[in-house]
């Protein structure tokens, strides 16, 4: 029930035109369903001459105003009757489905805006408990499927609902005693439909995974295809695709047996009660109790009935594949973010002081950061240093609450960070990921991501600042090339120096470099570092490298160790210490940084250096 009303909720907005296209719905059927009662007058009055009844709504035909009856002259009232009814009751539809898709179409895009909106509001932890393909299939897929519910299942159900109601009315009307066959049977189709409703629901749930499963294949692949071509790899993933595409395709086909089950079961039932109507008819003809004309409009009208007591039960069968799909929206959209914003405002703040004190962070049951302790005054550069699985990207992304710490407290003005609004905290960096990310668009609107409006000579002066300008010049088409997903088309250094420059033109008060120079050669590297320094001196800078000459010339160097701090200072009272960081310098300067970071940091570690 509260798929339902989770449904509903976006739906009602939607409410008066859908309540108007059900009530053209209902005129059209009524149209339609008076058709049989021009059928039987023809019969009774134009080939044959029976006395005048009154149980037919077109009575007033027979008056002989419009033709005396068996003549030609009623013959063609009667078939313009019958003609204009079916052109009426056509555009009657052609109008209501034209108002329906629009509301479907509606609703669709309103399902997907809220999704989407959704996923940019969780964290990124939680949204890693999802997989890439889940997600695409609940922001698209499931919004397509459960807007059929209301733009389709429903109204057909509340079409055939009108149409049992008034063909009960009309069969009452012929004789009373042609309502044995539908109810009788009726009972049959009800207990046949709760039988298949619950293998139903359970098979367009595996389709749905199976669905899932296979996004994710192929997006894996889409992202991995470089990877895949140097490992030469091409036909393990053909096997993955393999085995995910014909699991897909079995979970079709048993959703096809059990639908072919379904139709076979309720298409007998339909095919008696017809068979058995047009035999009550026939006996009721032969006791002079029914006229030749209704015996065939009744069978018209039970055939209504049971077709589309057939259409619910298709319905409601086909509708558990939609409350699937609304059933993972209505929990996707429930899902509630781990990190959550306080009532503060870090707008109207200038000068940043970040102090980390005693922070730990556990992720998974495993322990990232121990007793954290930093101060970083306004302006200050810190370097941090460390192997891979150190912390060092950990400890920064919590600056932005990326991640919360689990233990002690990270301090933004004498305050803690979770008691700000999370946009106003994260305006102030300006953060470059060790994964670049650069999107499907020209260099111009990847630099200026943040400030979409922003003049093209800031945009330039920003790239000159990140040692960018050069290489975009010399491309064919400068600022405007566009760069393919996730940056294919340039080099891992200049997606890097893109992406530095899209971080200087944000201007924020803190700049985040995590391990984002590491595709550039020492000389750039040197050079994009010290022009920072010139042209940024009031900003704070914080910088996580692996290669140690990067941060030389920071007020404080951190190196760190399995999510400790072991050893701090300014680059000459590190060297002077000569511990870990000392030794390992020294061996990246005589050996021009071609060592193995982290084999050395383990060697070191373990006393064999």
């Amino acid at each position: 029930m509260d798929v339902f009303k989770f449904g509903f909720k976006q739906w009602k907005r939607h409410l008066p035109l859908d309540i108007l296209t059900k009530l053209l719905s209902f005129i059209a059927l009524t149209a339609d369903l008076l058709l049989p009662m021009l059928t039987a007058i023809f019969i009774n009055h134009i080939i044959q001459e029976q006395a005048v009844d009154h149980k037919n709504f077109f009575s007033f035909l027979l008056t002989g105003e419009y033709g005396e009856m068996h003549t030609m002259k009623l013959f063609f009232t009667v078939a313009a009757v019958f003609l204009g009814l079916i052109l009426f009751k056509d555009v009657i539809v052609y109008i209501k489905n034209y108002i329906l898709q629009k509301l479907g179409l509606a609703l669709e895009t309103d399902l997907r805006v809220l999704t989407f909106h959704k996923l940019m509001d969780l964290d990124s932890e939680t949204i890693s408990e999802y997989n890439t393909g889940e997600l695409l299939t609940t922001i698209n897929s499931d919004t397509i499927m459960f807007k059929e519910m209301f733009c389709r299942m429903i109204p057909n159900i509340c079409d055939s609902i009108f149409v049992l109601v008034v063909a009960v009315v009309m069969l009452a009307r012929i004789n009373s005693h042609l309502l044995i066959i539908p109810l009788i049977l009726t009972p049959f189709f009800a207990v046949s439909l709760l039988r298949f409703r619950k293998l139903a629901r359970e098979n367009f749930r595996a389709i749905r995974g199976c669905n899932s499963n296979m996004a994710l294949t192929v997006q894996e692949n889409i992202e991995a295809v470089r990877l895949v071509r140097s490992f030469t790899n091409e036909d393990v993933e053909r096997k993955k695709f393999d085995a995910s595409n014909y699991k897909l395709r079995d979970a079709h086909i048993k959703q096809i047996k059990l639908s072919s089950t379904f139709e076979a079961i309720f298409g007998i039932i339909r095919q008696a009660a017809y068979i058995g109507s047009i035999a009550v008819s026939a006996v009721l003809v032969m006791r002079g109790e029914l006229l030749v004309g209704y015996l065939v409009a009744s069978a018209d009208y039970v055939f209504r009935i049971m077709n589309h007591v057939t259409q619910i039960n298709n319905s409601l069968f086909q509708m558990q594949q939609q409350l699937v799909s609304g059933r993972k929206m209505l929990d996707f959209m429930n899902t509630q973010s781990k990190i959550v914003g306080g009532e503060e405002s870090a707008d109207e703040m200038e000068q940043l002081h970040i102090k980390i004190e005693h922070a730990d962070l556990a992720l998974g049951g495993q322990q990232i950061l121990r007793d954290i302790n930093l101060d970083i005054a306004p302006g200050k550069k810190i370097g941090i240093v460390g192997g891979t699985g150190s912390g060092k990207s950990v400890l920064l992304e919590s600056l932005i609450r990326v991640h919360d710490v689990t233990g002690g407290q990270i301090l933004l003005n004498d305050k803690d960070i979770r008691e700000y609004d999370l946009d106003s905290l994260r305006s102030k960096f300006s953060y470059v990921f060790q994964d670049v990310f650069l999107f499907s668009n020209t260099i111009t609107s990847n630099i200026a991501y943040s400030e979409p409006e922003v003049g093209q000579q800031s945009i330039v002066k920003a790239a000159e600042h990140a040692q960018a300008h050069g290489f975009i010049s010399k491309l064919t088409e400068g600022y405007e090339t566009i760069i393919g997903e996730r940056g294919l088309g340039i080099s891992g250094g200049q997606k890097q120096r893109v992406s530095i420059a899209r971080a200087l033109l944000r201007n924020a008060p803190i700049l985040v470099l995590d391990d984002s120079t590491s595709a550039l050669d020492v000389g750039t590297e040197k050079r994009l570092l010290q022009d920072i320094k010139e042209n940024y001196p009031d900003r704070t800078l914080l910088i996580s490298a692996h290669r140690l000459s990067s941060v030389v010339d920071c007020d404080e160097i951190i190196y760190m160790r399995d999510g400790e701090i072991i050893e701090r200072g300014t680059f000459d009272e590190l060297m002077k210490q000569n511990g870990t960081f000392a030794k390992i310098y020294n061996i990246q300067m005589t050996q021009e940084g071609s060592v193995n970071f982290d084999a050395l940091a383990d060697k070191l570690a373990e006393g064999g250096v």
